[in-house]
């Protein structure tokens, strides 16, 4: 199948038909106008797609706590301490001010 000659085919089928009359006025470029519009985003894949890029940089802090905690030298219970006390400060002072 040649596409290119089935188009011009197609087309010249079409302009040799004159326009109807219930056709109203401007509907072809009101639906151009529709087809060059962009498109409507999608919230749900927006949503899915940054949760795929924050789920990079929780592996790569998991990769690192893990190293640190087995090749540091260091005993894994110091470091999960550590990791607690560090990653909830803001809340614990938060809590002792109030």
């Amino acid at each position: 199948m040649n596409l290119p000659e089935l188009e011009k085919k197609l087309l010249k089928a079409a302009r040799s038909q004159p326009p109807a009359d219930s056709v109203p006025y401007a509907f072809e470029q009101r639906v151009m106008a529709r087809l060059r519009a962009e498109p409507r985003m999608d919230a749900l894949a927006f949503w899915g797609r940054m949760l795929w890029r924050a789920a990079v940089p929780c592996l790569a802090m998991v990769v690192v706590m893990f190293v640190l905690s087995h090749l540091g030298g260091q005993p894994s219970d110091n470091l999960a301490d550590d990791f607690e006390q560090t990653l909830f400060a803001g809340i614990s002072q938060a809590i002792e001010s109030w």
